[in-house]
């Protein structure tokens, strides 16, 4: 199979989808790989280190979409590179359809084979593509929660740990999972008082096991979340309901109860956020601010630590892409059942449910597509 790797074009995107030892591990298996030029640069690959590992180098974006059977990216295409999608291409990616109508439509449009990272799915129900880049957002939330509270950046003006003779700060977490998992061991290592929110009971009382004495744990529904967001000074949204766009747990009512400097970090922005009054923004500018209130809302935050991002993900989505290239996306997805929930949209038809009913449009079963 020909495989293509495009340098990524979203705002300060700098992972790449195949490291040289990923390339290295193609050709090695018959394959042919094409890199667009520099697209390594950002993740500390350089061209050379690609030729070495066996790929051919191309100068644009659209000399790789032109000659690639599966392209693989980091974060979905953008409007600018719709129009180079080829039909029956397969784009191996994170895609988070169900926060994007457009993005939906367009790959309908194209009739390409839209495998998802975000929805590969295992038999206990953890998401082994998803995990890397949540454990990454999940520290990052809260580093990039405390460098905001500072008051230069017009955050409440309290260190999380606190100091001697002065109480720490507090922290809420709500989502008990990967990502709220590695939040709460960040911000507890700071030597916050941290409160950790989820819907199942199972999950807290793994969570109070695991968890050092600074976490204490809490059942999330309306009335909690009420009273905690008025005395916690850094929120950070962890909730995922896989494929589908997140609930919206802290409504515009929330923000004129809470403390003015207050942190909001929103990792569910992928999917559409878990703040009613989220709007994804970029790395140039990451924040805004409602009601007194910080909004963090990156849409690609492990793209601020790519280095370790990319070796993190390719570890986990190599595997995978050897399946597609070495027997093609029918097959590969017909013998591997977690694989094969990582269709969404395949030659114009959606076939994951959740995405579907997030935009009312016609849902096709998976199986008939194979």
């Amino acid at each position: 199979m020909i495989v293509g790797v495009p340098r990524e074009i979203k705002n300060n995107e700098n992972r790449v989808a195949l490291t040289p030892a990923g390339t290295a591990e193609m050709v090695k298996r018959g394959h042919e790989v094409y890199v667009q030029a520099t697209a390594g640069i950002g993740s500390g690959f350089t061209d050379e280190d690609y030729r070495m590992a066996g790929a051919k180098m191309l100068p644009t974006i659209e000399d790789v979409y032109a000659i690639a059977d599966m392209i693989i990216k980091v974060k979905e295409p953008i409007a600018s590179e719709y129009p180079l999608i080829k039909k029956g291409q397969i784009l191996y990616t994170y895609f988070h359809f169900a926060s994007s109508e457009e993005l939906t439509k367009a790959m309908m449009a194209r009739e390409a084979i839209c495998l998802a990272y975000e929805t590969v799915e295992l038999d206990d129900r953890s998401l082994p593509l998803l995990i890397p880049m949540s454990e990454v957002a999940g520290r990052m939330s809260v580093q990039e929660g405390a460098k905001y509270l500072e008051k230069t950046y017009g955050g409440y003006g309290v260190l999380l740990g606190g100091v001697p003779g002065v109480t720490p700060a507090k922290v809420l977490i709500i989502g008990g999972g990967i990502v709220g998992t590695e939040a709460a061991k960040m911000a507890a290592g700071l030597g916050a008082d941290v409160t950790i929110m989820d819907v199942s009971l199972k999950r807290l009382r793994y969570l109070d096991d695991i968890m050092p004495a600074n976490v204490n744990t809490m059942m999330s529904n309306e009335f909690n979340i009420r009273e905690m967001v008025q005395t916690h000074i850094l929120i950070i949204g962890a909730v995922l309901i896989p494929g589908a766009k997140a609930p919206k747990l802290i409504t515009r009512d929330m923000l004129p109860t809470m403390r003015p400097g207050t942190v909001m970090v929103d990792v569910a922005v992928d999917q559409g956020g878990c703040f009613e009054t989220t709007k994804p923004t970029t790395h140039d500018h990451p924040n805004f601010v409602i009601d007194d209130v910080i909004h963090y809302c990156v849409a690609n935050m492990p793209g601020a630590v790519p280095r370790t991002s990319t070796l993190a993900l390719t570890n986990a989505t190599l595997p995978n892409a050897l399946h597609l290239a070495n027997k093609g996306w029918k097959q590969a997805c017909t013998d591997d059942l977690p694989l094969r929930k990582g269709l969404n949209v395949v030659e114009g038809k959606i076939v994951y449910k959740e995405v579907a009913d997030a935009f009312g449009l016609p849902y096709v079963p998976v199986e008939a597509v194979l």
